[in-house]
């Protein structure tokens, strides 16, 4: 069998094809078109490895002509242009498989030979769309990587997909992009917080009602599956959807139909679900608050968003995308330095990327600068309240705020130590003692210490608790 190798980086082409012969195959290797092409023509090949940005083109939009003369033609596609555009016109090619760089040069072997063995099976090829750039999900990290070759193979299906992940991590733009770039981009696109509406409406707002079906019911409602039809449903907060309503949605996903509360009739659904939240539904079936089958029904295809801070290298591209799109909605245009991006990927971001957009916008509209550099963007740390958008139960990072105040209060050489000492101890005791009223017996009981030993600091650290007495 003999593998096509189109690279035009020596050293990656050289990895491959020694990799590709360890496992038995012969490699032929070329860095152009049209040395692709002559190859094509005159030898038998069995798989296709092309890389996208190649001297005299483009690897994808080339890929038509070699469609016409071998349909039956494998394609492994490799890229360095890490994002959804890149990933959806990979799959809209029908291509075998598709690989951001760098890659596992082990999964690609793997993915090679079972290329081969698939030779002569139908290639499915999408529709011949011209996809632009302005992409709703932003980031060249691997785990992102791994969310857009994910999308890329839902859209020419229908299967229904569960998103998790963190609140903030965009679990919507996913569904929304899954709806723009897929089949039903024609359709409606019908999105529902489940966790928002009621326990009691919840089933009329699904399914909709009929007139005099409950106290109200004056006349009859159409509810969003029939809204969809045609289109997508996303179900946000899936996790916290009522007992009841999570039967009634298992039987429409088993039946493809749906009855209106108060209503005789089978109403055929035509609609792809797309269902997302933030929570672990594992530990909610075994409490008896989510339906296990209905979990099956909707984990057919699994979609898990990373949160931004096991993707800290995408945070610059999203900050001057949020800086883009913010000038766009009418606030001033601002730049970032290099060390103010340099100080923002070192941030944690327990909001994930709704938190860091909320925190541009304001950067952008606050700035006395049109370029924003790490200075303010510190002030702007320093002023910011604990998100209320976090993940509950996880506090403050202290390891970031001691990078912080390394970054912007760094003391002489020689005295880090002291400093970093008196910078914690001063709130913590300020807050210890507004708890106890000034009473300095129960603070100190409180955080473990001697009495003695927190007057002397207290005094050292010029903190008065007589100012704290009024605090009962």
């Amino acid at each position: 069998m003999t593998v096509l190798l189109v690279e035009d980086d020596p050293s990656i082409a050289l990895v491959i094809t020694a990799a590709l012969e360890d496992e038995g195959l012969s490699v032929v290797h070329c860095d152009t078109l049209a040395q692709r092409d002559r190859l094509l023509f005159d030898g038998d090949v069995s798989v296709l490895v092309t890389d996208v940005m190649l001297p005299d083109g483009d690897g994808i939009e080339s890929l038509a002509a070699v469609r016409q003369s071998h349909p039956d033609l494998p394609v492994v596609i490799l890229s360095a242009q890490n994002t959804l555009d890149t990933a959806v016109r990979a799959s809209d090619t029908g291509a075998f498989e598709y690989f951001p760089k760098p890659f596992d040069i082990d999964e690609l072997v793997r993915t090679v030979r079972q290329a081969a063995g698939a030779r002569g099976t139908s290639v499915t090829t999408g529709e011949d769309g011209q996809l632009g750039d302005g992409m709703p999900l932003v980031g060249r990290s691997q785990a992102m990587q791994a969310v857009f070759r994910m999308i890329s193979r839902v859209l020419r299906n229908d299967l229904t997909v569960l998103i998790l992940g963190e609140s903030g991590t965009g679990k919507e733009l996913v569904a929304e992009a899954i709806h723009e770039l897929g089949d039903r981009r024609t359709g409606p696109f019908v999105a529902v917080n489940t966790a928002a509406i009621p326990a009691e409406l919840i089933e009329s707002e699904l399914f909709g009602h009929e007139k005099g079906a409950f106290t109200g019911a004056v006349a009859r409602h159409i509810g969003k599956f029939e809204q969809a039809a045609g289109g997508t449903l996303f179900l946000d907060e899936i996790g916290d959807m009522p007992m009841q309503a999570q039967t009634r949605l298992l039987r429409t996903l088993q039946s493809g139909s749906i009855r209106r509360v108060g209503g005789r009739e089978e109403v055929r659904t035509d609609v792809r679900i797309i269902a997302a939240t933030n929570k672990d539904l594992k530990p909610q079936i075994a409490a008896g608050l989510f339906r296990e089958d209905l979990y099956y029904r909707l984990n057919v295809v699994p979609i898990q968003m990373p949160p931004l801070r096991d993707r800290p290298e995408d945070i610059e591209a999203l900050a001057r995308h949020f800086l883009i799109q913010a000038a766009g909605e009418g606030l001033p245009r601002r730049t970032l330095s290099e060390d103010a991006a340099d100080l923002l990927s070192r941030q944690t971001w327990r909001g994930n990327v709704r938190e860091l957009r909320n925190f541009i916008y304001r950067l952008a509209l606050l700035a006395r600068d049109n370029r924003i550099d790490a200075a303010t963007v510190a002030d702007m740390l320093e002023s910011e309240p604990l998100d209320a958008s976090a993940p509950a139960g996880q506090g403050p990072d202290l390891a970031s705020a001691v990078r912080l105040w390394l970054e912007v209060e760094r003391p002489p050489d020689g005295t880090i130590y002291d400093e970093a000492v008196a910078a914690l101890e001063r709130p913590l005791f300020a807050a210890v003692l507004s708890e106890t009223g000034g009473n300095q017996l129960r603070a100190a009981s409180l955080l473990g210490i001697n009495r003695n030993t927190l007057r002397k600091r207290l005094s050292e650290l010029e903190l008065g608790p007589d100012r704290f007495s009024s605090r009962q």
